[in-house]
Parts: structure tokens; C-alpha cells; sequence
């Protein structure tokens, strides 16, 4: 005999809540009420909407005409009174009378829902497990969206290396220095010319890349490290991606060069180790192991309490996809990896005040082990690579 699933409730837009995006795979800017009950999905939300709404796989479109919006609003109410008392009359016209909510389900609903006898259980893990293995239509927004982040980190690689150092050491492009905020501009060119936009883009310099996402500012010098940290977004599915890499403009220094050999052979290391089934904080120990070797702190051997910056001081990554950031984080945690992830693996090495080196590739978790979806080189010597479209 089997089991009827638990009813799910959510009230939120599809450009904010990424729960509820995972489920409506389109843009609905005005939050609507979604029910999910005896195995029927249910979308209850203004009428302008229900078109688009219905051609949703399995997904029943109600107008809030249907729970008596014009005679709420006749009465006095406000738009989003009207809303809490349309959310109490459709769970009971659909008999919802016990739900799961996600942890940010607005509170003016669970109180009104509460006090009408809805029973509310905020479940955040079940969220979670919602997102973790994506579709295929997110996996290739993820891949379209991962074109333009390798487009973008191209585009910083050309112009670093077709500029030259000046008197003091300072890096000069065409008509004057080049600096982070140029870097960037290159970056938002490359992320449009493919598709795909990015608020969060760091472009950092010198000891900047110690500073946990400095988003980096001033003209860059020879020698020293930029760190290309990039997460664009596809417009269609609302995916992200993730990519990391650092370069250097001229001789590259012992120390540099020492991070960068750990960072290459933890990265690999992890690559080497991904599948399902794997505990995360397997995958974050193998990656600490060759940093532990050369005596760098991670956070596996500081003290508790204490406050690492220098080393390999973060975790090793996260998941990605309709967030940058989302399960599974991939730290000393009681997680395993599940066929359908894409994750970010970012280990890194530095030191306050002289810089650091983060490489960072996105995989995707599959039956026999990982598939990487990144494609660009490691090396800090910024090559000539064309990825996506170019500039004309």
C-alpha cells in the first residue's frame, strides 16, 4: 500500500525563491501561492498569469478570481490581506490541512494558515533534497552559462597578456593602466556577448586575494596574483556557475609558485575522487591533505575557537545551481555526494598581506564518478585561449 506524499505549501515569486523556481520553470515576478496535494500540483495566482502557468508540466493554473478576489477587495481589503485570506480558502477547497513549508515561507501566511487549523513543519532539508539532482534543463543552462564564465575569464587572461609593466612595475593597456574595474568591464562584455549576466564578479590584485570575496579594486603590477572569480547566471533557468582562476602577469615568485603546485595537486586529487556515495567531508580531507603535508594551516588542523585567514582557510566548495551557494556545502558535515550535484571544488593557498591562489572547477556528479564541466587551463601564466564568442 503505498504512501501519499506530504502536501507542500509555498508563497513567493520565481525570481527571489529558488525553492519555488526549481519548481516553475519560468520568470513570475508577483508571488503566487503553490500547493502541491494527493499528488497534484497547484498554482494560485492573478489571472494575467494562468496562461503561461498552465503550459507547466502537470500543473493546474486557479485564478485568485476563483477564491473571490473581487469581493475581497470590494470589501475594504487590502491586496495583501486579500492574499492571506485567498491562501486560507484554497487549502480548504483543496483539503490541505497539513503542509510543508520551506524555512523562508513568509510569517503574515503561516500565522493566518495556523490560525485557520493548517498545520505548517518547516522542512528544510526535504528543500534541499528537492534541488540537489537537476534536471536536465538546468544542467544545460548550468553548461550554457558556464560557456560565458570561461568566455569572461578569457577575455581577462587577453588583456592581461597583451599588456605591458611600466616604470614602476604597474601594468599599462593600450590608453592607460590597467586596473580591476577594466578587468571587469571586459568580463561583463564577454558575459553578455554569450547570454548570460553577473553582479558578483571578483577581479582582485596583490592582497586582495586574501580577503574572502574582496570583489578587487586598482591597477594590477607585475608579479603579483588576480584572482578571476566568476559566477554568472543563465537568464532561461535561472542557473548559475562558478569558476576560478588566478594568474600572473611576468616572473612568477617561489612562494606563488608553491601555492599554486598545492592548489593543482589538491584540485586534482579531489577530481580524481568524486562519486556518489562519498561523504563531503572525505572529499574536504583529501583536499587539505597536501597543504597538511607542506605544513600549511586548514581547517582541519586548526585549533577550535581560533580564526584561520591564511593557508587553505575556507571549505572546499559547494553545490551550485539555481543558487551559487546551496547544498551541499562541502566541509566536515554529515553529507554524501548524489548523482544529479554540481558542485564547485575551490581550494586555495595564501597569505595575508602578500596574496593567494584559488583554482576552482564545477562538476557534476554522475553514476561512475564525476563529469567536469570546466574547461579552461590551470597555469598562471595568462595564455591566449578562446572560449564562447569573442569580440568582433
Amino acid at each position: 500500500m503505498s504512501v501519499e506524499a506530504p502536501s507542500v505549501l509555498m508563497y513567493a515569486d520565481t525570481t527571489r525563491s529558488a525553492e519555488l523556481r526549481n519548481e516553475v520553470p519560468h520568470t513570475v515576478h508577483d508571488p503566487f501561492l503553490y500547493i502541491e496535494h494527493g499528488g497534484s500540483r497547484y498554482a494560485v495566482l492573478r489571472s494575467l498569469e494562468v496562461a503561461r502557468m498552465s503550459e507547466v508540466e502537470g500543473m493546474t493554473a486557479l485564478p485568485l478570481e476563483d477564491f473571490g478576489l473581487d469581493e475581497l477587495m470590494a470589501s475594504g481589503l487590502s491586496g495583501d490581506a486579500a492574499a492571506l485570506e485567498i491562501a486560507v480558502r484554497a487549502c480548504s477547497k483543496l483539503g490541505v490541512t497539513r503542509a510543508l513549508v520551506p524555512p523562508a515561507f513568509p510569517v503574515a501566511h503561516a500565522d493566518r494558515l495556523r490560525a485557520a487549523g493548517v498545520e505548517l513543519v518547516v522542512d528544510p532539508e526535504g528543500f534541499e533534497r528537492r534541488r540537489r539532482v537537476k534536471s536536465p534543463a538546468q544542467l544545460a543552462g548550468i553548461r550554457r552559462a558556464q560557456t560565458a564564465a570561461e568566455a569572461a575569464v578569457a577575455a581577462v587572461a587577453r588583456m592581461l597578456y597583451d599588456s605591458t609593466p611600466g616604470s614602476d612595475g604597474g601594468l599599462v593597456l593600450d590608453w592607460g593602466p590597467l586596473t580591476c574595474e577594466r578587468l571587469k568591464e571586459g568580463v561583463a562584455a564577454a558575459f553578455q556577448r554569450n547570454g548570460c549576466s553577473g553582479d558578483d564578479v571578483i577581479v582582485a590584485h596583490g592582497p586582495q586575494t586574501c580577503i574572502g570575496h574582496h570583489s578587487g579594486s586598482g591597477q594590477v603590477f607585475a608579479g603579483e596574483p588576480v584572482t578571476v572569480d566568476l559566477c554568472p547566471r543563465d537568464p532561461e533557468t535561472g542557473c548559475y556557475t562558478d569558476i576560478t582562476r588566478t594568474f600572473v602577469f611576468g616572473e612568477v615568485n617561489d612562494e606563488l609558485a608553491l601555492y599554486w603546485r598545492l592548489v593543482d595537486e589538491s584540485l586534482r586529487d579531489v577530481l580524481a575522487a568524486i562519486r556518489p556515495g562519498l561523504p563531503v567531508a572525505e572529499l574536504h580531507r583529501i583536499s587539505c591533505a597536501p597543504f597538511e603535508r607542506e605544513g600549511q594551516p586548514t581547517q582541519l588542523s586548526k585549533k577550535p575557537g581560533t580564526v584561520l585567514n591564511e593557508g587553505f582557510f575556507h571549505s572546499l566548495g559547494h553545490g551550485v545551481g539555481l543558487e551559487i551557494h546551496e547544498a551541499p556545502a562541502l566541509n566536515q558535515n554529515e553529507d554524501v555526494l548524489v548523482v544529479g550535484d554540481v558542485i564547485a571544488v575551490e581550494p586555495g593557498c595564501y597569505r595575508q598581506g602578500f596574496g593567494g591562489v584559488r583554482l576552482e572547477d564545477l562538476v557534476l556528479v554522475t553514476e561512475t564518478g564525476g563529469e567536469l564541466l570546466t574547461d579552461y587551463p590551470y597555469e598562471l601564466t595568462p595564455v591566449l585561449v578562446e572560449r564562447g564568442a569573442v569580440a568582433a
